[in-house]
Parts: C-alpha cells; sequence; structure tokens
C-alpha cells in the first residue's frame, strides 16, 4: 500500500524566512524511500489557529492518509503544536506517541520533555514529530510500519485483516 503523507513545518524562524526549513525535507526524503507519496507539505509559525486551519483542511480535504507535523512540541511558551492538534483530531492514537518517546529515551533523556501526540480525524492519522530532522525521522522509523495498517483499517480495505 502506497501511504500518501502530508508534512506540514511548524517553525516561527522558518516561516520568517531567518532559517532554511531541513526538517520538512528530511522527513520527504525518508517517506519517500519508504515508497510514500508526499500529498502536501507546508510551512506555519508557532500559531495555533493557523496550524489548527491547516491541519483541519488536510484531513478534511483528504490531501493525505498521514499527516506529520515537525516543530513545535516542546516547552518553550510559542511550542502549541499539541494544542492545536487536540483542537483537529477526534480520537487519540496513545501507543504511537508513547512508542516514539519510548524510543527516544533510549537516545537521549530530553525525549521525556517531547509533548507530541498523534490522534485521527476522519480518515487521517495525524502525528506530531519533534522539530530536529534527526529527530524527526528517527521518530517517524519508529512507527512507520504501523501507519500503513492503520491507514488500511481507518480506509475500511478489506485487506487490513488479512494476516492477523
Amino acid at each position: 500500500m502506497v501511504v500518501r503523507i502530508g508534512i506540514l513545518t511548524i517553525s516561527d524562524r522558518s516561516a520568517r524566512g531567518e532559517r532554511p526549513d531541513v526538517s520538512g525535507p528530511a522527513l520527504e526524503e525518508a517517506a519517500k524511500a519508504w515508497g510514500w507519496q508526499v500529498t502536501c507539505k507546508g510551512l506555519t509559525p508557532d500559531d495555533l489557529a493557523m496550524i489548527r486551519d491547516t491541519l483541519t483542511l488536510w484531513a478534511d480535504t483528504d490531501k493525505a492518509d498521514v499527516i506529520v507535523t515537525t516543530g513545535g512540541t516542546g516547552f518553550a511558551p510559542r511550542d502549541v503544536t499539541p494544542e492545536a492538534t487536540r483542537l483537529v483530531i477526534e480520537r487519540e492514537a496513545p501507543g504511537l506517541a508513547e512508542a516514539m518517546r519510548a524510543a527516544s529515551f533510549q537516545i537521549t533523556p530530553h525525549a521525556m520533555l517531547s509533548r507530541g501526540l498523534a490522534g485521527i480525524r476522519k480518515r487521517t492519522v495525524l502525528v506530531n514529530l519533534p522539530g530536529s530532522p534527526k529527530a524527526a525521522v528517527e521518530n517517524l522509523r519508529v512507527i512507520a510500519a504501523a501507519l500503513p495498517h492503520a491507514v488500511q483499517l481507518l480506509r475500511e480495505d478489506p485487506q487490513a485483516e488479512r494476516g492477523h
């Protein structure tokens, strides 16, 4: 199954043009290496309404099977990605966020500072990833094997239950 993925980078500095977005392209490269199709990508500042509106639009118009965000999941005052995501999702998927934090904690104790979450809106999986390109790709890699099956289940694909 080809997973259609949307990638939303959240960064005040990148949105202002003060630094290039490196996390979005790193995630795009990883997704393509897994045979996934990048169907939408964007960049927004750390603004709750802009994040919420972009995630809602992409999910409600079926732009992607999986939407990942990168950035805005830490403790800084402007880090509001989880709050914006919580306003968008209809159901949480805590196992995805828990798996990413557990795997990341094996690499750095700072993983416990991640507030990222995951959930479902309509037939789309939404996942918050860290802002660092290395950490974003590492975290996506942790859940990548489960995402095609999650998409099959959400899309009510008859093949979803084969082998279970």
